[in-house]
């Protein structure tokens, strides 16, 4: 299944980050322990909605797992990815279309000037941690970083994104790839995608997606 890390940006945007492109398209193949699920989101009762929202709130939100890091703890812990020394060849790989190397993979986040488009930040998986994907600026420096849970990539496994002070940006619960509840730091409900569309907590269309 390709794209199982499509969303960990995309939908962030809403949650108040500032990225919203996929990232890497060469994951692994999950194992098929996936459930069937109907999306009936917008026919539910209002009840069955706030249960759901409120029982995955509780799984993320119990006081340890969505946190903010301190700023120097962050650090410390992500010493080793504060700067991207091979920004300058990640910047030519990535703006010309290059996906991955033997070592990574890779996502652009692109712009358009005077009718070009520019490559103004990009994404970084390392192969031998798929669970984490670090976010830098054109120059290398690191804005964001994923951090997927250990489950991942067998559904329902959930992400949370932190800014490179180590401030929670939001985090996510992928009950499956086509379904992906979003909540803000604080632990309020942002909002559910389901594949191109998001809805709010009463069922209302909010927008629309094209890259999914």
């Amino acid at each position: 299944m390709k794209r199982n890390l499509l969303i960990l940006a995309i939908i962030l945007f809403s949650l108040g980050g500032n990225y919203s492109p996929a990232i890497a398209e060469n994951t692994p193949e999950p194992k098929k322990i996936e459930a069937a699920v109907q999306y009936d989101w917008v026919n539910m009762l209002q009840l069955q909605r706030d249960e759901k929202i409120e029982n995955y709130k509780n799984q993320l939100f119990d006081g340890k797992y969505a946190v903010s890091i301190k700023k120097k703890d962050f650090r410390k812990t992500y010493k080793e990815f504060l700067k991207d020394e091979n920004y300058r060849a990640h910047y030519r790989q990535i703006s010309a279309g290059r996906k991955e190397t033997a070592e990574e993979n890779m996502s652009g986040f692109f712009t358009k000037f005077r009718g070009q488009e520019i490559l103004y930040s990009y994404a970084i998986q390392p192969k031998k941690d798929l669970r984490h994907v670090y976010y830098y600026s054109a120059k290398g420096n690191l804005a964001y970083v994923d951090d997927i849970s250990e489950n991942y990539p067998n559904f329902p496994y959930h992400s949370k994104q932190y800014r490179s002070n180590g401030k929670l940006a939001g985090v996510i619960y992928f009950e499956t790839r086509n379904i992906q509840y979003m909540y803000a730091p604080n632990g309020k409900f942002k909002g559910i995608w389901f594949k191109d569309k998001m809805y709010d907590a009463n069922g209302k269309e909010l927008m629309t997606r094209t890259n999914w």
